[in-house]
């Protein structure tokens, strides 16, 4: 079964670009061996770990799954937060902010990186998409909260009936044609250029993405 060790293992090998049979070879083991660390068949010992964190220059609590930062530092509450940030923590929910912080870092680099595309109607799109959530979400709270509805021009019955979901399909799909009508190559997304373009930000967006990436790999393998 696939691991964490596994799934980063194999990733950072096709990141590099290089094959399973040279990369088995740099690392002093066979291909079939490495295909099994690779799918989660087999654990490795520690020197073999050692020898990959060398290899893909990566922390071993990286490679490991322990920590979303190569270097091996962890996503602290500093990393998300400046000073004028811990008045409200203190008056609030650490969790809440601390949330808020990992998706409006999240958000800014996206946004940034459509920007550098300059296709305006794949940025309304992607407004348009992000938006609905927070639409439904308030809503929702909205009403868990004993408010009626009546600040709302959508009647009940179409917000209960998945209109919403319509919607934010239809912004998805748009904002896919949009991109596919375009020139993507121009984005460098490298980890390395991500991390040096956004610094501590690219730390938000890599725990978001890795976070939903493992619930959606979950769902995938229950019985629905």
């Amino acid at each position: 079964m696939a691991t964490e060790f596994s799934r980063g293992l194999s990733a950072l090998r096709q990141e590099r670009g290089v094959s399973q049979r040279t990369a088995s070879k740099d690392l002093g083991i066979s291909q079939a061996l490495l295909s099994h660390y690779e799918n989660g068949i087999r654990e490795p010992g520690l020197p073999f770990v050692v020898r990959a964190c060398d290899y893909y220059n990566v922390s071993a609590d990286f490679l490991l799954g322990r920590t979303l930062a190569r270097d091996g530092s962890m996503l602290s509450a500093e990393d998300l937060m400046g000073a004028e940030d811990m008045d409200s923590v203190l008056r609030g929910s650490i969790l809440a902010t601390l949330q808020s912080k990992l998706i409006t870092g999240s958000v800014s680099v996206l946004f940034d990186l459509l920007g550098k595309l300059g296709d305006k109607n794949a940025i309304n799109h992607a407004a348009n998409f992000l938006s609905v959530s927070v639409y439904q979400l308030y809503r929702q709270l909205y009403r868990h909260s004993g408010h009626r509805d009546a600040l709302f021009a959508t009647q009940n019955r179409d917000f209960d009936n998945a209109i919403i979901i319509t919607d934010m399909q239809l912004e998805h799909l748009r904002f896919v044609r949009n991109l596919d009508d375009g020139d993507g190559s121009a984005l460098d997304m490298s980890p390395q250029a991500m991390t040096e373009a956004y610094p501590g930000r690219t730390q938000s967006l890599t725990q978001v993405i890795s976070t939903v990436d493992k619930r959606l790999s979950r769902l995938a393998q229950e019985d629905v």
